[in-house]
């Protein structure tokens, strides 16, 4: 029987409760052990709160989806797929899961992140055009500020909320000082400062002493500033973290 390439390696997996289904399958299915820790939870913002900002989406020339977060909860804010005669995604995630909501035609970029989307050819000349992002409160200002310069007149839908979930680290530290974790997980910087935070002074050093895995090279890069050892950046989504850890802990073997 050939060995599977994370037999005997337990991971932790960090993302929202609602959204770590996806990676823990692919965890297991490669002879892993997926340990669950939600260090980021999700809350919607009333739909009182949105008024204005759904009735700017249902106008637009064109929305963009920032994350499939902004996927669920937008299209829930708005009733369904926007009428805007364009859609975008930031990443093949948030592609499918427009995708799966029925969202025809979803325009997504080749690469995994807001600098691939602002390169795409359909926003180069957007002059004039309304285009509505859909994000969760304080995201990162690079498309508006962006597409603004260009001439675009630039909106949010925020329709959902980061918070740092309520929990207690106690057992999982037990597991970790005695060896029963092999590598970290997270999906974004604010995640790994929830889990730090989570861990409190007594995880500190088991944390920066583990192998982390992030999905994208920014994220990897502040894992470093927080004392991390050990942070490796891996191609995005959660097949992109899967192949990462196989790559690191049995790079002879092929998927």
């Amino acid at each position: 029987m050939i060995r599977r390439p994370l037999a005997g390696r337990a991971i932790l997996v960090t993302r929202p409760v609602h959204q770590a289904d996806t990676l823990a399958h692919a965890i297991r299915a490669a002879g892993g052990e997926p340990v669950l820790f939600p260090a980021l939870a999700i809350e919607a913002i009333p739909a009182a709160q949105l008024g204005p900002m759904v009735a700017a989406a249902q106008t637009a020339d064109a929305v963009i989806f920032v994350s499939p977060n902004a996927a669920r909860f937008g299209l829930a804010a708005l009733g369904g797929p926007p009428p805007a005669a364009r859609v975008f995604a930031v990443g093949p995630g948030t592609a499918r899961a427009l995708t799966d909501a029925g969202v025809a035609n979803v325009i997504v970029p080749d690469g995994q992140d807001s600098e691939a989307l602002l390169a795409l050819p359909e926003l180069a000349d957007v002059a004039g055009r309304r285009i509505v992002i859909v994000r969760g409160v304080g995201g990162r200002p690079l498309i508006a500020d962006t597409l603004a310069a260009r001439g675009a007149r630039v909106g949010y839908l925020e329709c959902y909320r980061r918070v740092r979930p309520q929990a207690d680290a106690t057992a999982l530290l037990a597991r970790w000082r005695d060896g029963g974790i092999d590598a970290v997980t997270v999906a974004s910087a604010e995640t790994l400062a929830n889990l730090a935070a989570l861990l409190g002074e007594a995880g500190a050093p088991l944390l920066a002493n583990t192998p982390l895995f992030a999905p994208h090279a920014k994220i990897a890069e502040a894992a470093r500033r927080f004392g991390v050892v050990r942070a490796i950046a891996t191609a995005g989504g959660d097949a992109g973290l899967v192949d990462g850890m196989i790559h690191v802990f049995n790079p002879q073997t092929s998927r």
